[in-house]
C-alpha cells in the first residue's frame, strides 16, 4: 500500500482544513486507516483512526470534537477534517495503514506498515 497525504497548509488559529490521504492497491478496504502528527522537537503522536470498514473511529483527547476522520473506500481515501485549529496543532500530519492500527496506535505506532510522506499544517494565532 502506498499513502500520498495532501491538503495542509496555514490557516489561523479557529479556522479549518481538510486533509486527504490518497492509497493505491485494491486492498485499502482491508485496513484500518489513521492519522499522526509530529511537532518540532517532539515525538510522532497518534491523532485519530478508523477501522477498515468505518464502524468506528478513535481520537486522542486533545482532538476530540474537534477533529473528524472519515473514509471512502470506493476512492480509496481517508479524510481529516480539521476544525477550531489551535496553534499547538500545528505539526506534519502523517496518514498510516496497518490491519492492527487501532492495537498499535497509542503504543507501538512505530510498528505500522504503511505511512504516507506528511504534511505540514501551521497554525498561527
Amino acid at each position: 500500500v502506498q499513502l500520498q497525504a495532501y491538503g495542509g497548509g496555514l490557516v489561523q488559529a479557529g479556522g479549518s482544513l481538510r486533509l486527504s490521504c490518497a492509497a493505491s492497491g485494491r486492498t485499502f478496504s482491508t485496513y484500518d486507516m489513521g492519522w499522526f502528527r509530529q511537532a518540532p522537537g517532539k515525538e510522532r503522536e497518534f491523532v485519530t483512526a478508523i477501522t477498515w470498514n468505518g464502524d468506528s473511529t478513535y481520537s486522542a483527547d486533545s482532538v476530540k470534537g474537534r477533529f473528524t476522520i472519515s473514509r471512502d473506500n470506493a476512492k480509496n481515501t481517508v479524510y481529516l477534517q480539521m476544525n477550531s485549529l489551535k496553534p499547538e496543532d500545528t505539526a506534519v500530519y502523517y496518514c498510516a495503514a496497518d490491519r492492527r492500527l487501532i492495537t498499535k496506535a497509542t503504543m507501538t505506532w512505530h510498528t505500522i506498515d504503511y505511512w504516507g510522506q506528511g504534511t505540514q499544517v501551521t497554525v498561527s494565532s
